[in-house]
């Protein structure tokens, strides 16, 4: 090679160094350098994610995503790898994600093609629909019963909106009430300062559970919406993203995704040693029979 081909040569090979990497994910990049892994959760997402007497995050989603941490250590080749939680709420998740300071958020997300423009899924690990909760005094049973009545969601979810809709659209005259948070909810209910909540099932039953008296209140109506939950992450490192749905996958396929289900679903859980005694629905137990990240829109 002449002199021309090799400062040629030198000049290729400075220019690609310059370049950044593409298989170096942003998010596998930030774990390797800092060796610790970001794990958002939510405060009362009974009982997928919401924290115990002490202050600790715990949940089935939580379980699912300490599962995920290791074998993304596993994966990384890494030695250690130290776990830490960073609080969101319905309006900050998204942001968690997006602006990189959540690796995972682990909490009661749908996947729904909205919010795939900004960030991606792995395969759902419950699949809940709206409902709704209602004083155990209430003649209430179905949407249509809220007519001239106080209905309330929670800001910035997808039960919010699909109430909202139906009450267009079918001229039902509810006084929707947008919560900030589930427990700000349930509490106005409580004060019977609304008729009643919706929101995913899993939740309310979550959420009922943690009341002083469980007994009042009850959770009624058919689905309302399908709500595929799923894990959250950036939708910007594939490699990443392969290492949560390989591991998520494992973790139904080889059945350890039902064990950590009947922990948290059948058993007695934090705070009130209540058991949920909810066995998976067939629209859960369906879907794992070929875990995808695809969902229906």
């Amino acid at each position: 090679m002449n002199s021309v081909a090799w400062k040629a040569a030198a000049m290729f090979i400075g220019l690609c160094a310059a370049l950044p990497q593409a298989q170096a994910g942003p998010t596998t990049d930030r774990i390797r350098q800092t060796g610790r892994i970001v794990i958002a959760y939510r405060e009362s997402s009974v009982p997928l994610s919401y924290v115990d007497a002490r202050g600790q995050p715990v949940g089935y989603a939580i379980d699912l995503c300490v599962r995920i941490a290791e074998a993304v250590k596993q994966k990384l080749a890494m030695k250690s790898l130290e776990v830490s939680y960073r609080l969101a709420t319905t309006g900050t998740r998204i942001p968690l994600i997006v602006d990189e300071q959540a690796d995972l958020e682990c909490g009661s997300t749908t996947n729904n093609a909205e919010r795939r423009k900004q960030v991606a899924f792995t395969i759902p690990h419950y699949i809940s629909g709206a409902r709704y909760l209602v004083r155990a005094d209430s003649t209430i049973s179905e949407l249509a019963d809220f007519a001239t009545k106080k209905l309330a969601s929670t800001r910035g979810t997808t039960p919010l909106a699909a109430i909202q809709k139906a009450n267009k659209d079918r001229y039902l005259g509810i006084d929707i009430v947008d919560a900030s948070e589930h427990e700000a909810a349930v509490e106005m209910l409580a004060r019977r300062e609304i008729d009643g909540f919706a929101m995913d099932d899993v939740l309310l039953f979550g959420l009922r559970s943690k009341q002083r008296n469980p007994q009042d209140f009850k959770v009624v109506g058919k689905f309302l919406t399908v709500e595929p939950l799923a894990i959250m992450m950036s939708k910007n490192d594939p490699d990443f993203k392969l290492i949560v749905d390989d591991e998520m996958r494992r973790l139904i396929v080889s059945r350890e995704a039902y064990d950590i289900y009947d922990k948290w679903f059948r058993k007695p859980i934090p705070p009130n040693n209540i058991a949920l005694d909810m066995p998976m629905n067939y629209l859960t137990r369906d879907f794992w029979k070929f875990p995808t990240d695809q969902v229906p829109n």
